[in-house]
């Protein structure tokens, strides 16, 4: 009788646990309502073990970067000599060295640098190095949420490692821009983004029955059609800057990425190859042994 006790008890605690998972699953889309949509693919080279960064799209994604984020978004880690280091957009086999590099030192001429003058020690402006960082477009945290309604533009060295889905993260925000969903309160300053996290619940009706994905964002739509010229004369779409602006901030997020990446695999060869070795050693040495 005892068995047959715990055998019923069992199939009731087992009855109720099936009962909690499936009052689990009917109440997930409640508890989802109103979060942000799962980023879109970008379709990237680099993705995957086997992945590698396209040098052509890395230099239009610098390109919208620098003519578009970089007048509101630092990149307070990246240096423009990195530009010219192996696998990076500007690279040369032929460089004597990434700060030697042609294009590196146009590139970095084109920008003003605050320095101090080592004769005199005043304050001045000089042509950018290869050495130098790149420049940010405020002095402070403090200027830089002065100048952009209280939030700081955030810091794009890392970006695509601070985000989830990184690349395809940033190119889906960048796109992510829609009408605003009717009866949401937006306020001045903020703007409706189906890929930004939040929960728009409390801004809508009470009792509406749909929340619309997504959240709100200080950043307005960066990108328009046509917006840079290629020089490669891709057309510039919005998608395309997009996509191509994601995938330099990946690069530039974690420049060593296909480095990386081909020293796993050499590593992987060779732990293949020295444990058919071992195994060969093993047999030729204990053959004919009993064990």
């Amino acid at each position: 009788m005892t068995l047959q006790t715990n055998m019923r008890a069992m199939k009731k605690t087992l009855v109720l646990i099936a009962a909690a998972a499936g009052l689990a699953l009917a109440a997930s889309p409640a508890l989802a309502a109103g979060e942000a949509k799962h980023p879109r693919s970008g379709g990237f080279s680099f993705e995957g073990p086997f992945g590698s960064f396209d040098r052509n799209q890395l230099q239009r994604g610098y390109k919208v970067y620098r003519e578009v984020c970089a007048s509101c978004h630092g990149m307070d880690l990246m240096y423009f000599r990195t530009l010219a280091e192996p696998g990076g957009p500007f690279y040369d086999s032929h460089q004597a060295s990434p700060a030697e590099n042609r294009w590196v030192k146009a590139l970095a001429a084109e920008v003003q640098i605050a320095d101090i003058d080592t004769e005199t020690g005043e304050p001045i402006m000089r042509d950018g190095t290869a050495a130098d960082r790149f420049p940010n477009p405020y002095p402070n945290a403090t200027a830089a949420a002065a100048a952009n309604g209280g939030a700081a533009p955030p810091d794009l060295s890392v970006m695509a490692k601070a985000r989830h889905d990184g690349a395809n993260y940033i190119y889906s925000l960048l796109t992510g821009y829609a009408a605003i969903p009717q009866g949401l309160q937006i306020r001045p300053g903020q703007y409706y983004n189906e890929y930004m996290a939040g929960d728009l619940t409390p801004f809508m009706p009470e009792g509406t029955a749909h929340v619309p994905p997504g959240g709100f964002i200080a950043m307005p739509n960066p990108l328009t059609d046509g917006q840079v010229t290629y020089d490669d004369d891709t057309v510039a779409s919005a998608d395309q800057m997009a996509k191509d602006v994601a995938a330099y901030i990946a690069w530039a997020s974690d420049p060593k990425q296909v480095q990386r990446k081909q020293t796993g695999i050499g590593v992987l060869i060779f732990l293949f190859i020295f444990a058919g070795v071992t195994y060969l050693s093993y047999r030729r040495i204990w053959r004919g042994m009993a064990h």
